[in-house]
């Protein structure tokens, strides 16, 4: 266990000198800094309270075996060889949560998230499943007692989306939404269809972290902006006035697009907040590049061969293909009783990040 009492430690010893840097009169007086700092404290504070536990278990052992070594008095090295071996569980279940509190967190579990849809292969069947799949994330969204707010949409004709833009406001989100990244894949038999014949459809998720103005700084000379008159769904009232904003970032090609709210100036801010999570999340595309692949890219088109997951309605079966996990009770999942799948794909990402680790118990 010797590399998990090192990375421990030095965890450990951060700790305290934060509590140490909150506590400094210069550094308290800047407002930014302790803020940095309680979020930072907060962040080590579940495993430094793991930690100790754990090392007070390992002295606990220590002074156990040593009791039992010295064997001068029989009835307390009894009691001492029962008390260890409760020590020794207990110890083992606490290395394992050590082990996963020490994997590297996600620095943008905590942050807010914007979701796109948009419906891939499969025509207006594909734009009806980018709709279910719309319903079931706010749907879920709404019973974690989380806001969404629709940025942008563009509906079909026969209820679906070409494609949606939504902000989900909350706590940990996107550590919870982060895996909806990639084509999702649908087979079942459309309403429309007569035959009974079973269609296959795609929808693409991108799942961007919300970032603020002070993270991703974006040049005003680099931005060309566009006024134009909303389309679709909306009143007269959006169709009259021209409040659709079309923001597009000259240096990397990116455009954006917010039109569902009536003021012009609400859809420059989404749009804005749009962007900046897409040169975010390029800047960190690239940067995972460039270290290695541990991190999965986002899918960029709606390809069948590119699926991470499959709604398979005949067999009221859902699989996901990274996790190799089937899930069943399609109406519930779609209604938004997602939970489950998620607590699978959490333990999915810790193992395979403890893979990754290697066995630190040497």
């Amino acid at each position: 266990m010797a590399s998990i009492i090192e990375k421990l430690d030095a965890v450990i010893s951060r700790y305290r000198e934060i509590e140490g840097s909150m506590g400094d009169p210069e550094i308290s007086a800047d407002f930014e800094r302790v803020q940095e700092l309680a979020k930072e404290r907060a962040s080590l504070e579940s495993l430094v309270k793991i930690g100790v536990g754990y090392k007070d278990l390992v002295n606990e052992i220590d002074d156990l075996e040593s009791l039992i070594r010295d064997g001068s008095e029989p009835e307390l090295v009894a009691m001492a060889r029962e008390e260890l071996d409760e020590a020794q569980a207990k110890l083992e279940d606490a290395a394992q949560s050590l082990r996963l509190a020490l994997l590297p967190k996600n620095p943008n579990d905590e942050r807010d998230v914007i979701i796109e849809i948009r419906a891939g292969t499969g025509g207006a069947e594909a734009g009806i499943f980018a709709a279910d799949l719309y319903r079931a994330y706010s749907r879920y969204a709404v019973n974690k007692g989380w806001k969404v707010d629709v940025m942008s949409s563009n509906p079909t004709e026969v209820g679906g989306f070409k494609d949606v833009t939504f902000e989900i406001d909350g706590k940990g989100v996107f550590s919870r939404m982060k895996f909806e990244s990639g084509v999702h894949r649908v087979q079942r038999v459309p309403n429309t269809e007569t035959q009974g014949r079973i269609h296959t459809s795609t929808a693409t998720v991108v799942v961007l972290p919300v970032v603020d103005e002070v993270e991703v700084k974006v040049d005003p000379n680099e931005l060309r902006i566009d006024i134009f008159h909303a389309g679709g769904h909306g009143g007269q009232n959006v169709n009259k006035v021209a409040t659709a904003v079309r923001i597009v970032h000259e240096p990397s090609g990116l455009t954006v697009v917010c039109q569902d709210e009536r003021s012009q100036y609400k859809n420059k801010q989404r749009a804005m907040n749009m962007l900046r999570s897409r040169l975010f999340e390029a800047e960190q595309n690239r940067k995972d590049a460039e270290l290695s692949d541990q991190r999965r890219s986002q899918v960029s088109g709606a390809d069948r061969s590119e699926k991470i997951r499959t709604y398979n309605y005949p067999q009221d079966r859902v699989t996901d293909h990274r996790s190799n996990d089937n899930f069943h009770d399609i109406p519930r999942l779609m209604d938004g009783g997602l939970d489950d799948m998620f607590d699978c794909l959490s333990a999915w990402e810790q193992g395979r990040l403890l893979g990754n680790a290697g066995d630190t118990s040497e």
